[in-house]
Order: C-alpha cells, then sequence, then structure tokens
C-alpha cells in the first residue's frame, strides 16, 4: 500500500523539488511590481503565470524551475501559482488593492513526499496584497471583459494535465483561455503582424514594414495572408486604411494583448538595480573561481566530463544551486559546436578546450567562457587564432561606455576579427569572416543566461556580456592546419557612467596569463577516486 501512495503522490501529483528560494527582500519585489504597474496602459491587468513542472521519465521530474518573469515579480518560487496585477485600485471588505497572489494550498501529505507550502498568512507577510489559494482564480476571471487590455505571455505546449487536480497549471491555464476568449487556431505569428499593421501611422510605414518583413522572414506562410499582402502593396491611402480596418474587425472580439508584457518586462529587467548587481557579483565570483581551478587542475588525459565536474564541484562548494544553463566543455572539434553540451570526448589530448559555464546563484546566472591549452601550451596556430579573439574582445570591452550601441560593438569586434583572419591568410574579404565569427557579440545577463532587453544603446547598471569567438571545423576552405580549433573569451561587464567594470576579470584571458595560471598547483590534485573493477569501459 505504501508503495501505491508512493506512485500515486510522486506522478499524478507531481513531484516538486525547489531550487533557490530569493535571496531579496519583500521590498524589492513590491517595488518591481510597482515599476511594472507604472508602465501598464490604463485600464489594463496583467496575468503572469510560474513555470510548468516538466517531466524527466516515468514518474520522475526535473527540478523545478520557477520562470524567471514571474520570480522577478514575486520571489516565489513555487509551482502552480499565478499572478495578477491591475492598473487601477480594485476595492474589497479589506479595503484598496492592486494584485493578487494565487498559491498552492496547504496539504500535509503531499508536503510530507514534495516538501513545504506555506500558507496564505505566511505568504501575505511577503508584501503581497492579496494572497488567495489557486481554486480562488478561476472565480476572479468572470470580469476580465472590463478590462481594454490583458496583458500576457503566449501559451506553450509544454504542460501536463494532472486529471487528479482540478487546480493544477493546466487547468488554470484552461480556464483563462476560456475567459479570454482564446482562438484554439490561434498563430502567434500573424497575431503579430496584425498588431504592427493595426499600430502603424501612415509616416511610419517604412518602419513597420520593415518590422513585418521580418516576421516573414522567420515564417513565409505569413506573405499568404491576404490582409498583410495588401498592406506591403501601400499603393496608395486607400489600400493601407483598408488593411487596418480589416485587422481591427479581426481583432475585435480579443482583449487580450501579447505584446505589451514582454515590452514591459525588457524595459524593467535589462537595467539591473543594486541588490541584482550583488547577486550577479557572487554568481560571476563563482564561475571565475571554477576556470582558474580548472587551469591549474587540468591534463591531457582528463575528459571532457571531468571539466565539466570540476567547475559545477565550485559552483556548489559556494552555495550555488546550480549551473544558470547547460555547461559547455568543447575540446578540438567540439569547440567548434557553438551549444555543444553532450561532453563526451574521452581523452583532451593536445587540444584547446572551450569552457563556457555559470554558476546560478539564487537565481541570477553568470557567463563566462575561456579557451586554454589542454597540455599547458598554447600551439603556434593557437595562439594566433587566440590573439585575434582576445584583441576583439578587449577592444569591445573598452569601448563599452554608457551611450554606445551594441551594434557598434558587434561592429567594432568584427572588424578586428576579419581583419585577422585576412592578415592568417584564413580568408579573402571582410564578408567572409561570418563563416568563422557566426555569432553576436553581447547580451544581457540576469534570472536569464540571455536576459530579456531591448538592445539599443547601452546604460549605466546594465550587466551585458562581450563574447567573440573564431570556430574553424574540419572541412573549412583554408589550411588543413587551423581546422578543428574553436575560441571564444567571453566575460560578463557592468556597464556604469564611470566606464564598464570587467566582473570576471580574475579568470585570465592573455594568452601568457593563462599558460602561467596552468602552472600552479592545483588543490584538487591529492583527490584520488578508487579504480572500478567494471568489465565496461
Amino acid at each position: 500500500m505504501l508503495k501505491k501512495i508512493f506512485f500515486v503522490i510522486n506522478f499524478l501529483f507531481l513531484q516538486a523539488i525547489f531550487t533557490q528560494n530569493s535571496k531579496l527582500s519583500s521590498e524589492f519585489y513590491k517595488e518591481r511590481r510597482e515599476s511594472f504597474r507604472e508602465k501598464m496602459p490604463q485600464n489594463s491587468v496583467a496575468v503572469l503565470f510560474s513555470a510548468p513542472i516538466r517531466n524527466r521519465a516515468n514518474d520522475v521530474n526535473y527540478v523545478f524551475h520557477q520562470d524567471p518573469n514571474f520570480f522577478y515579480l514575486t520571489g516565489w518560487h513555487q509551482p502552480h501559482s499565478v499572478l495578477i496585477i491591475y492598473k487601477n485600485p480594485h476595492v474589497d471588505n479589506d479595503g484598496f488593492y492592486k494584485e493578487k497572489i494565487y498559491i498552492l494550498e496547504r496539504d500535509r501529505l503531499k508536503e510530507l513526499w514534495n516538501g513545504k507550502r506555506y500558507s496564505v498568512e505566511s505568504v501575505k507577510k511577503m508584501g503581497f496584497e492579496r494572497v488567495l489559494t489557486r481554486k480562488s482564480f478561476k472565480h476572479d476571471l468572470s470580469n476580465l471583459s472590463q478590462y481594454d487590455q490583458v496583458l500576457m505571455f503566449g501559451f506553450n505546449n509544454d504542460i501536463r494535465d494532472n486529471e487528479d487536480d482540478p487546480n493544477d497549471l493546466f487547468d488554470l491555464k484552461a480556464t483563462f483561455k476560456k475567459a479570454i476568449n482564446f482562438p484554439n487556431s490561434f498563430d502567434r505569428n500573424l497575431y503579430s503582424v496584425y498588431q504592427h499593421i493595426l499600430k502603424a501611422e501612415k509616416k511610419d510605414f517604412k518602419s513597420v514594414k520593415e518590422e513585418i518583413l521580418a516576421h516573414i522572414e522567420l515564417d513565409s506562410t505569413l506573405i499568404e495572408d491576404e490582409i498583410v499582402k495588401q498592406f506591403l502593396k501601400n499603393q496608395n491611402d486607400d489600400f493601407f486604411m483598408e488593411a487596418k480596418t480589416k485587422t481591427a474587425f479581426l481583432l475585435r472580439d480579443y482583449n487580450f494583448n501579447l505584446e505589451v508584457l514582454p515590452q514591459i518586462m525588457k524595459d524593467l529587467r535589462e537595467i539591473k538595480k543594486n541588490d541584482e548587481i550583488l547577486l550577479l557579483r557572487k554568481a560571476i565570483a563563482i564561475s571565475v573561481i571554477g576556470q582558474v581551478e580548472v587551469m591549474k587542475a587540468i591534463k591531457p588525459k582528463m575528459s571532457e566530463r571531468e571539466i565539466q565536474g570540476i567547475h559545477e564541484f565550485v559552483y556548489r562548494k559556494y552555495g550555488a544551486a546550480d549551473q544558470g544553463y547547460p555547461s559547455i566543455v568543447g575540446a578540438g572539434e567540439n569547440g567548434c559546436v557553438l551549444h555543444y553540451i553532450e561532453n563526451e570526448k574521452k581523452e583532451l589530448d593536445n587540444e584547446l578546450v572551450l569552457m563556457d559555464l555559470g554558476a546560478e546563484y539564487y537565481g541570477y546566472t553568470a557567463d563566462v567562457t575561456r579557451t586554454i591549452p589542454a597540455n599547458g601550451k598554447f600551439s603556434e596556430e593557437q595562439r594566433a587564432l587566440y590573439e585575434i579573439v582576445y584583441e576583439a574582445q578587449e577592444k569591445a570591452i573598452q569601448a563599452a561606455t554608457v551611450g554606445t550601441s551594441f551594434d557598434s560593438l558587434y561592429k567594432l569586434s568584427y572588424d578586428i576579427v576579419a581583419a585577422g583572419l585576412i592578415r592568417l591568410n584564413i580568408i579573402d574579404e571582410i564578408s567572409q569572416a561570418r563563416m568563422y565569427f557566426p555569432h553576436g557579440l553581447s547580451h544581457h545577463i540576469g534570472l536569464d543566461v540571455h536576459d530579456p532587453g531591448n538592445y539599443k544603446d547601452l546604460c549605466a547598471n546594465m550587466v551585458i556580456t562581450i563574447e567573440p569567438g573564431i570556430y574553424i571545423p574540419a572541412g573549412s576552405p583554408c589550411d588543413p592546419k587551423w581546422w578543428n580549433i574553436g575560441i571564444r573569451i567571453e566575460d560578463d561587464i557592468l556597464i556604469t557612467e564611470n566606464g564598464p567594470v570587467n566582473l570576471s576579470e580574475e579568470a585570465p584571458r592573455k594568452w601568457n596569463e593563462v599558460e602561467s595560471m596552468m602552472k600552479k598547483k592545483s588543490a584538487l590534485e591529492a583527490f584520488k577516486l578508487p579504480k572500478i573493477k567494471t568489465l565496461i569501459q
């Protein structure tokens, strides 16, 4: 009987192991919600859902990781929850309120297996104006039609339906969809294009057209839509206005809006508050120690997975609950795969090892990459390419000042990489460098390793990566001596009014400093494990 109960609890009720709680105060989140509310349109309401619990296999789930946007506004780390924020105050028997959070109800049996749930009264002490259990959410949806706009994110098809729980996340979202008249055949891309058309002014036609063509580039079926065709023709004012009228007619039954909420989160999250920067500094400092310790411990006979293990051991040692993203440890040809996460190579030999890893500390993630020679010394070819990447990164870091655009930083680094590759006779002209430097230069970090942002000009208190790279896989149209060399150097940069601050600078970057660090004694040298007697290698 006990085994049967165990199966029911873990499968039907969905096991949830929670990651670290928030380390920030309730006042931080309260202020974030108020800043969010200030950006909301008049007579609007925002509805945000917690992340789903994702199944790994059979009755085992992945460790629960809260949705970053939900966490940013609440600090709440448990599943099957909903946050509602109202632009204008509401009133009940207890007075005025502008927000509600809906949480899991207490359940002793489920808490025995899956951990503590919090009472409504204890959650109220976390700074929320109104706290209810999740079944109340369904009753509070009857009045959504009174709002001009219901702000929301799009729906993803990654939620399991626990049929024995009528108030799980699946059912909460299903009820919400019905309340906002959300169509079953909803086309997210077409909706976005229609929104562009609906808001377009004649004077902005060129920029709106570019936005729509960008959508079409990602989804070619959009060009088949008659309204889109008509708008893009724009032969005269009649065509323009008729397209807008048709779009308004098709969207007339919907008061939900999928554009405003993501934009508000971009505006808020791209600029970090001081408390967030402290957490990022800690995550980055932990990640830097991981890079340094691997530099001292690495040996050609080690495996990629061993190197990954050292990094992640350091993370746990310093209190980080997890990695911010799957760890990348790529030796030789594997370093030429941008998001290589298998980490299966048995021996590093004398190849370069690209290590792109970041600790997650109370939700905030670092993103630091170093590329080092497994044998402790760069070859002539490795060093020649490494110095190009280093120069491209160093110049971009120096240029990362308030008011500088992301595009100009990328162009600066790209031109340096291109000039270096031309100098080594690897390419003939600047445009060909894209073959070996195929990604962007920078992204925001925070609760996501690729944090939301507008990616226009740099502002104080942004924390961004700067990460140029060169990747030359076997078979590339150049001398084979360059093949299977992959190099990326990535640092986390705090933008300030007084210039850029490299938060990960303690991990050596110059080729000679890397080699010097690799000669130092490792704290892991005395760590010897017994051999396992087995026929399987």
